[in-house]
Protein backbone atom coordinates (compact mmCIF):
# COMPACT_ATOMS: atom_id res chain seq x y z
CA UNK A 1 0.00 0.00 0.00
CA UNK A 2 1.25 3.35 -1.14
CA UNK A 3 1.30 5.03 2.57
CA UNK A 4 2.87 8.54 1.88
CA UNK A 5 3.63 11.29 -0.74
CA UNK A 6 7.65 10.92 0.21
CA UNK A 7 9.08 13.85 -0.69
CA UNK A 8 6.07 15.88 0.80
CA UNK A 9 6.73 13.82 3.80
CA UNK A 10 10.31 14.35 3.59
CA UNK A 11 9.85 17.99 3.68
CA UNK A 12 7.63 18.37 6.58
CA UNK A 13 9.54 16.25 8.73
CA UNK A 14 12.69 18.44 8.24
CA UNK A 15 11.11 21.47 8.39
CA UNK A 16 9.78 20.49 11.89
CA UNK A 17 13.03 18.91 12.67
CA UNK A 18 14.68 22.14 12.16
CA UNK A 19 12.09 24.20 14.11
CA UNK A 20 12.51 21.71 16.83
CA UNK A 21 16.28 22.21 17.14
CA UNK A 22 16.14 25.53 16.72
CA UNK A 23 13.46 26.22 19.58
CA UNK A 24 15.30 23.61 22.37
CA UNK A 25 18.13 25.55 21.40
CA UNK A 26 16.45 28.74 21.59
CA UNK A 27 14.65 27.30 24.69
CA UNK A 28 18.32 26.25 26.59
CA UNK A 29 20.36 29.35 25.61
CA UNK A 30 22.25 27.31 23.62
CA UNK A 31 24.21 29.84 21.07
CA UNK A 32 24.11 28.88 17.38
CA UNK A 33 27.89 29.53 17.08
CA UNK A 34 29.12 26.70 19.43
CA UNK A 35 28.96 24.07 17.29
CA UNK A 36 29.36 21.62 19.75
CA UNK A 37 27.15 22.31 21.88
CA UNK A 38 24.29 23.03 19.32
CA UNK A 39 24.73 19.20 18.12
CA UNK A 40 24.48 18.10 21.40
CA UNK A 41 21.07 18.86 20.84
CA UNK A 42 20.26 16.19 18.42
CA UNK A 43 19.07 13.09 20.33
CA UNK A 44 16.31 15.22 22.00
CA UNK A 45 15.48 16.23 18.60
CA UNK A 46 15.74 12.44 17.43
CA UNK A 47 13.57 11.47 20.32
CA UNK A 48 11.17 13.82 19.69
CA UNK A 49 10.55 13.12 16.50
CA UNK A 50 9.92 9.68 17.13
CA UNK A 51 7.46 10.49 19.53
CA UNK A 52 5.87 12.98 16.24
CA UNK A 53 6.22 9.92 14.10
CA UNK A 54 4.30 7.11 15.94
CA UNK A 55 1.56 9.49 17.07
CA UNK A 56 1.01 10.24 12.96
CA UNK A 57 1.45 6.22 12.47
CA UNK A 58 -1.01 5.40 15.46
CA UNK A 59 -3.77 8.63 14.51
CA UNK A 60 -2.77 11.76 12.57
CA UNK A 61 -2.77 9.75 8.89
CA UNK A 62 -6.36 10.01 9.92
CA UNK A 63 -6.60 13.54 10.43
CA UNK A 64 -8.67 15.19 7.35
CA UNK A 65 -6.41 18.20 6.92
CA UNK A 66 -3.53 15.72 5.60
CA UNK A 67 -5.67 13.65 3.28
CA UNK A 68 -4.58 13.91 -0.10
CA UNK A 69 -1.62 16.25 0.20
CA UNK A 70 0.59 14.39 2.53
CA UNK A 71 -1.36 11.12 3.09
CA UNK A 72 -2.59 9.82 -0.51
CA UNK A 73 -5.26 7.27 0.66
CA UNK A 74 -8.80 8.32 2.74
CA UNK A 75 -9.71 6.50 6.24
CA UNK A 76 -12.20 4.32 4.93
CA UNK A 77 -12.42 2.39 8.56
CA UNK A 78 -15.92 1.35 9.69
CA UNK A 79 -19.06 -0.49 8.12
CA UNK A 80 -20.29 0.24 4.76
CA UNK A 81 -23.74 -0.82 3.84
CA UNK A 82 -25.49 -1.80 0.26
CA UNK A 83 -26.43 -4.19 -2.42
CA UNK A 84 -24.87 -6.48 -4.95
CA UNK A 85 -26.15 -7.14 -8.04
CA UNK A 86 -24.99 -10.60 -9.77
CA UNK A 87 -25.01 -11.06 -13.84
CA UNK A 88 -25.56 -14.88 -13.15
CA UNK A 89 -28.73 -16.20 -14.99
CA UNK A 90 -30.01 -19.14 -13.79
CA UNK A 91 -29.89 -21.17 -17.04
CA UNK A 92 -33.32 -23.07 -16.49
CA UNK A 93 -35.44 -19.63 -16.25
CA UNK A 94 -33.14 -17.58 -18.05
CA UNK A 95 -33.43 -14.68 -14.87
CA UNK A 96 -31.17 -12.89 -13.08
CA UNK A 97 -31.72 -12.76 -9.04
CA UNK A 98 -32.68 -9.01 -7.77
CA UNK A 99 -29.69 -7.34 -5.62
CA UNK A 100 -29.01 -8.96 -2.60
CA UNK A 101 -28.43 -6.74 0.54
CA UNK A 102 -24.27 -7.02 2.14
CA UNK A 103 -22.17 -4.81 4.30
CA UNK A 104 -18.34 -4.73 4.31
CA UNK A 105 -16.10 -3.90 7.34
CA UNK A 106 -13.09 -2.34 6.36
CA UNK A 107 -10.45 -2.40 9.26
CA UNK A 108 -7.60 -0.07 8.34
CA UNK A 109 -4.21 1.22 9.74
CA UNK A 110 -1.43 3.65 8.38
CA UNK A 111 0.45 -0.04 7.02
CA UNK A 112 -2.83 -2.43 6.77
CA UNK A 113 -6.36 -2.47 5.45
CA UNK A 114 -8.51 -5.79 5.44
CA UNK A 115 -12.05 -6.34 4.10
CA UNK A 116 -14.65 -8.61 5.21
CA UNK A 117 -18.13 -8.49 3.43
CA UNK A 118 -21.12 -10.21 4.55
CA UNK A 119 -24.32 -11.17 3.74
CA UNK A 120 -27.15 -13.35 4.81
CA UNK A 121 -25.52 -16.26 3.64
CA UNK A 122 -21.71 -15.81 3.21
CA UNK A 123 -18.72 -14.64 4.53
CA UNK A 124 -15.69 -13.25 2.25
CA UNK A 125 -12.55 -11.91 3.97
CA UNK A 126 -9.64 -10.26 1.70
CA UNK A 127 -5.77 -11.88 1.80
CA UNK A 128 -4.25 -9.05 -0.89
CA UNK A 129 -5.53 -5.37 -0.57
CA UNK A 130 -4.79 -2.48 -1.96
CA UNK A 131 -4.65 1.08 -3.53
CA UNK A 132 -4.79 2.33 -6.80
CA UNK A 133 -4.37 6.34 -6.82
CA UNK A 134 -3.51 8.35 -10.14
CA UNK A 135 -4.95 11.76 -9.45
CA UNK A 136 -3.46 12.64 -13.64
CA UNK A 137 -5.85 9.61 -14.58
CA UNK A 138 -7.73 10.25 -12.25
CA UNK A 139 -8.61 7.00 -11.30
CA UNK A 140 -9.40 6.20 -6.55
CA UNK A 141 -9.85 2.65 -6.31
CA UNK A 142 -9.59 -0.44 -3.08
CA UNK A 143 -8.78 -3.15 -4.81
CA UNK A 144 -8.71 -6.80 -3.01
CA UNK A 145 -9.02 -10.45 -3.76
CA UNK A 146 -10.67 -12.90 -1.49
CA UNK A 147 -11.92 -16.36 0.00
CA UNK A 148 -15.89 -16.50 -0.09
CA UNK A 149 -17.28 -18.69 2.65
CA UNK A 150 -21.25 -19.30 2.20
CA UNK A 151 -22.88 -20.54 5.50
CA UNK A 152 -23.35 -24.16 5.40
CA UNK A 153 -26.78 -24.13 4.51
CA UNK A 154 -26.37 -23.08 1.35
CA UNK A 155 -23.22 -24.93 0.24
CA UNK A 156 -25.07 -27.75 -1.72
CA UNK A 157 -25.99 -24.59 -4.47
CA UNK A 158 -23.28 -22.14 -3.18
CA UNK A 159 -19.71 -23.68 -2.83
CA UNK A 160 -16.70 -21.75 -1.60
CA UNK A 161 -14.74 -19.71 -3.90
CA UNK A 162 -12.26 -17.10 -4.23
CA UNK A 163 -12.46 -13.75 -6.15
CA UNK A 164 -11.38 -10.39 -7.00
CA UNK A 165 -13.08 -6.88 -5.93
CA UNK A 166 -12.54 -3.76 -7.70
CA UNK A 167 -14.24 -0.58 -6.20
CA UNK A 168 -13.86 3.22 -7.02
CA UNK A 169 -13.38 5.68 -3.92
CA UNK A 170 -16.23 8.08 -4.77
CA UNK A 171 -16.29 11.87 -2.66
CA UNK A 172 -14.51 14.02 -1.05
CA UNK A 173 -14.59 12.75 2.12
CA UNK A 174 -15.70 9.35 0.58
CA UNK A 175 -19.51 8.35 1.47
CA UNK A 176 -19.55 5.79 -1.89
CA UNK A 177 -17.88 2.94 -2.38
CA UNK A 178 -18.91 1.04 -5.98
CA UNK A 179 -17.43 -1.19 -8.35
CA UNK A 180 -17.39 -5.01 -9.55
CA UNK A 181 -16.31 -8.25 -8.68
CA UNK A 182 -15.57 -11.44 -10.56
CA UNK A 183 -15.27 -14.83 -9.22
CA UNK A 184 -13.67 -18.43 -10.22
CA UNK A 185 -16.72 -19.33 -10.58
CA UNK A 186 -16.75 -17.15 -13.46
CA UNK A 187 -19.33 -14.90 -12.17
CA UNK A 188 -19.29 -11.08 -12.17
CA UNK A 189 -21.60 -8.41 -10.69
CA UNK A 190 -21.64 -4.97 -9.05
CA UNK A 191 -21.24 -3.57 -5.98
CA UNK A 192 -22.68 -0.39 -4.67
CA UNK A 193 -22.30 0.86 -0.92
CA UNK A 194 -22.49 3.76 1.14
CA UNK A 195 -21.06 4.60 4.70
CA UNK A 196 -22.83 3.36 7.58
CA UNK A 197 -20.62 3.57 10.94
CA UNK A 198 -17.36 3.56 12.37
CA UNK A 199 -18.29 0.66 14.42
CA UNK A 200 -17.22 -2.49 12.55
CA UNK A 201 -20.06 -4.96 12.49
CA UNK A 202 -19.29 -8.48 13.36
CA UNK A 203 -22.80 -10.11 11.78
CA UNK A 204 -25.11 -9.19 9.55
CA UNK A 205 -27.42 -6.62 10.73
CA UNK A 206 -31.25 -7.50 10.41
CA UNK A 207 -32.50 -3.98 9.53
CA UNK A 208 -31.14 -4.80 6.28
CA UNK A 209 -33.38 -7.80 5.22
CA UNK A 210 -32.92 -11.04 3.53
CA UNK A 211 -33.20 -11.33 0.13
CA UNK A 212 -35.31 -14.12 -1.08
CA UNK A 213 -33.38 -15.81 -3.51
CA UNK A 214 -32.96 -19.71 -4.78
CA UNK A 215 -29.25 -19.18 -5.78
CA UNK A 216 -26.04 -17.22 -4.10
CA UNK A 217 -23.49 -16.41 -7.37
CA UNK A 218 -21.52 -13.63 -5.35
Amino acid sequence: MKNLNIKTFVAVFLAISAALWLGIAYGTGVQLSKLWDFVKILPKVVSIDVIIVSLFVKWGWKWKYLQGWLVPFPDLNGTWQGTIQTTWKNPETGSTPGSIPTILTIKQSFTKISCVMRTAEMQSHSYIEGFKLEDDEQIRQLAYSYTSKPRPTVRERSAPHDGAMVLDIIGKPVDKLKGRYWTERKTTGEVELTFREKKLLDDFPADLGVHPMSENKT
